[in-house]
């Protein structure tokens, strides 16, 4: 288990085979007939076994019950950090430069308790390839530790950090909610949409402006002076940062064309994607000198260095603009690269996992698909290192939680009091469930004695989907019918409940219901839904105009639709 540092490579994309670290999140959409329901909920974390890593191996049967969250990284995928049940923190592995945050560079085959982060609980994770590690707590610190020979522990000395050191400078008043690391360098992103980067800046990786490596957190500003970033990435010596207004930015390393500008220049500051103007980017991934991005409509773009067949295009040629990527006829929900790999997977909408790149070897040239349920399992499996991408988050299996027991109750006639009639059918509830978790209910059933409520204004379908989402905080619905589950989150004023309806419309939408889907934005002042309709028509405008619906649109909506079509030059040659 004796590792050595690691020290940099510059250049190009397998120069040394150097094992660089980045994790990120993904999701969304391609062109798609729906006709099954769209899982819909706000909030979300990947349930897996972590047991797939070889490193777990090391662990015993129990250790293992008590995993809740965990990262495997290493030059090997022979470290792995994880908290358990009890919210305690332990290490494990070969302890390269001191890694494991335990004091000392001792390798340990039992896992050991990092007892100076007792009680912190992890939000956000990542790790470079000395390693060094950043950490976000919950609470939006900051903990660094690991390999620092370039300052990419922030804390302005160039020593290796043995123990986990919070870095406060220019950050003090931040709540920092995510992390990201390149080769050395390091990037965190706060809740106010600010970004500050520090360490190894040979390619202008820190967007300082120069290539002076750079000892504390900076803020990176120019172009992202007065945006707001809601997530971001980091390359090998390059960074990503996408925008509230689905605009991507880059800065840093580019030999390979991984920045996506259309040259291999690097870029000492942010700059935006001009390639992707008019596309409204969600996530982004970046891989050891590829970059993957997914938009709100689904689709997967990918641009950078191809040797393996990383970008999924079908050939080995490196691309220095967004290529758009392919994955059956599916819409797209989650993408996924490592900066320690060339492999790049991808979850579609309807569960099905895609990898591509170098996989165990293997040059995989076009989105293969495998058996597996979780993206992160292609890394585990066939990943070289086996690493993770992001944070892994493990579901326990011999206990339920409050919201899963409520999840159980829903429509159970054994334990219900109140029961509903729509359209001759019965669904079964809780009456102080319903008045905890919805307005109307809470006067509505105040001082209602009766144990049947009899509901004509909205389908079968439609309420019980309501009452269900109650129980459950989520929806499971097509897109049609989440437009008249729509018209009911309007009528009882649940905004949240409106917010799910549009998303699982978003995911849903495509040309045979774009102008239902639109009609019904307008009908119930969905301002955000309607704009993303209407987009899509203007994207798919062709298609769209050749449809029922289009042919059977209000007048009054006709009429609006063409001169707003015209104001944004649909109709220019």
């Amino acid at each position: 288990m004796g590792d050595s540092c690691v020290h940099p490579t510059l250049s190009h994309e397998c120069a040394g085979q150097e094992n660089v670290y980045c994790f990120s999140e993904q999701r969304c959409c391609n062109s798609l007939r729906l006709t099954q329901p769209v899982q819909a909920t706000l909030s979300s974390l990947k349930m897996l076994d972590v047991g797939k890593w070889p490193i777990f191996s090391l662990c015993s049967e129990e250790e293992l019950q008590l995993i809740r969250q965990a990262c495997v990284f290493g030059s090997a995928g022979n470290e792995v950090l994880y908290t358990t049940v009890n919210d305690e923190i332990f290490v494990l592995g070969t302890n390269c430069c001191g890694c494991l945050g335990l004091g000392d560079v001792q390798s340990t085959i039992e896992p050991r308790r990092l007892d100076s982060l007792s009680g912190k609980k992890i939000a956000s994770f990542s790790y470079g390839s000395g390693p060094h590690i950043v950490l976000a707590t919950t609470e939006g610190e900051v903990f660094t530790w690991g390999h620092n020979a370039y300052s990419q522990l922030g804390n302005g000395t160039t020593n290796h950090g043995l123990v986990p050191c919070q870095i406060s400078t220019n950050l003090s008043n931040k709540q920092v909610i995510e992390v990201a690391c390149g080769s050395y360098h390091s990037l965190v992103l706060t809740s106010d949409g600010e970004v500050f980067a520090w360490g190894y800046n040979n390619s202008g990786q820190v967007g300082s402006g120069s290539t002076v490596n750079q000892p504390i957190p900076r803020r990176v500003t120019g172009c992202l002076q007065n945006k707001v970033v809601v997530t971001i990435a980091c390359g090998q010596m390059c960074c990503m940062a996408v925008v509230d207004t689905g605009e991507v930015y880059v800065w840093g390393y580019n030999g390979n064309g991984q920045l996506g500008l259309g040259s291999s220049g690097n870029q000492p500051t942010p700059c935006r994607v001009a390639a992707l103007q008019g596309i409204r980017v969600q996530r982004v991934a970046c891989g050891y000198a590829h970059t993957l991005v997914l938009t709100d409509e689904g689709q997967v773009y990918a641009w950078g260095a191809n040797s393996y067949g990383q970008l999924g295009t079908g050939n080995k040629s490196n691309q220095s603009y967004p290529t758009p990527v392919t994955v059956e006829k599916d819409r797209i929900i989650e993408i996924a690269a490592c900066h320690s790999t060339h492999t790049s997977a991808a979850k579609t909408q309807g569960g099905h996992v895609y990898m591509w790149g170098q996989c165990r070897g293997q040059s995989v040239i076009l989105p293969h698909l495998t058996h597996f349920s979780c993206t992160d399992d292609v890394f585990a499996c066939f990943a070289t290192p086996a690493v993770s991408w992001r944070l892994l988050s493990v579901e326990p299996d011999d206990h339920l939680t409050v919201a899963e027991s409520l999840k159980r109750e829903f429509d159970n006639p054994d334990t219900a009091d109140l029961k509903f009639l729509v359209d001759g059918k019965y669904i079964y509830a809780h009456k102080v469930l319903l008045k905890i978790r919805c307005e109307h209910f809470r006067s509505s059933l105040e001082d209602n004695e009766d144990d049947i409520v009899e509901m004509s204004e909205f389908s079968y379908p439609v309420y019980r989907a309501f009452l269900e989402y109650l129980y459950t905080d989520s929806i499971s619905l097509s897109p049609e019918e989440a437009v008249g589950l729509l018209d009911l989150a309007t009528f009882y004023r649940e905004n949240r409940l409106k917010k799910l309806c549009q998303q699982t419309i978003k995911q849903g939408i495509c040309e045979e219901n774009a102008i239902a889907l639109l009609s019904a934005a307008v009908k119930y002042d969905a301002q955000d839904l309607e704009e993303f309709c209407f987009r899509f028509c203007i994207n798919h405008l062709t298609v769209v105009t050749q449809t029922s619906g289009f042919a059977e649109m209000d007048h009054d909506l006709l009429k609006n639709f063409i001169s707003k079509a015209s104001r944004v030059g649909a109709f220019k040659n």
